[in-house]
């Protein structure tokens, strides 16, 4: 994520980063502004829809409008199967998917009244082949490819293009 903000600042990008960490936010943003990003920071679990939608609001009221998210947050969990509970399957979905879900949902009507917009969400070599011992982390993966394939062909006339990437 840091990466791909350098870089879109390094382009001239007004950047909004957030971060369940709050330290962990302000060391990525401060590491930006030394080369001179203009970045917003926001402290955000974006598993908790309020809290995305509040950040939603904040990017807003501070660039006037979102051109383009990158759904990036993940986890992982290694682990055999036999050692995994349904609660591990369940942490890593509601990060690596619901949160990709909820952020996406949340910038989709500011990108269709501003008559569009780019959506990047991040999945993973694990998206399209599922591993041993990364079960929880590939189940996300695949169900994030999934959603952004049918957001694809829905916003395809929108002036919304949604790009899927899988680094790896």
């Amino acid at each position: 994520g840091l990466a791909l903000a350098e870089e879109l600042a390094a382009q001239g990008c007004r950047l909004a980063i957030c971060a369940r960490n709050e330290a962990e936010l302000e060391r990525a943003a401060a590491y930006l502004k030394d080369r001179h990003a203009d970045v917003l920071t926001v402290v955000c679990d974006v598993t908790d829809r309020g809290q995305v939608a509040s950040m939603v609001r904040q990017i807003v009221d501070r660039y006037g409008a979102i051109d383009l998210l990158i759904a990036n947050a993940g986890i992982i969990t290694v682990a055999p199967v036999s050692a995994l509970s349904v609660a591990d399957f369940d942490r890593v979905m509601a990060v690596n998917f619901e949160g990709v879900l909820n952020v996406a949902l949340a910038v989709l009507p500011w990108m269709q009244r501003q008559g569009g917009g780019r959506i990047a969400v991040i999945s993973s070599i694990g998206g399209k082949v599922s591993v041993p011992h990364l079960l929880p982390y590939s189940c996300a993966k695949f169900a994030v490819a999934g959603f952004a394939s049918g957001l694809r062909a829905e916003l395809g006339d929108a002036g919304i293009t949604v790009t899927t990437v899988y680094p790896g």
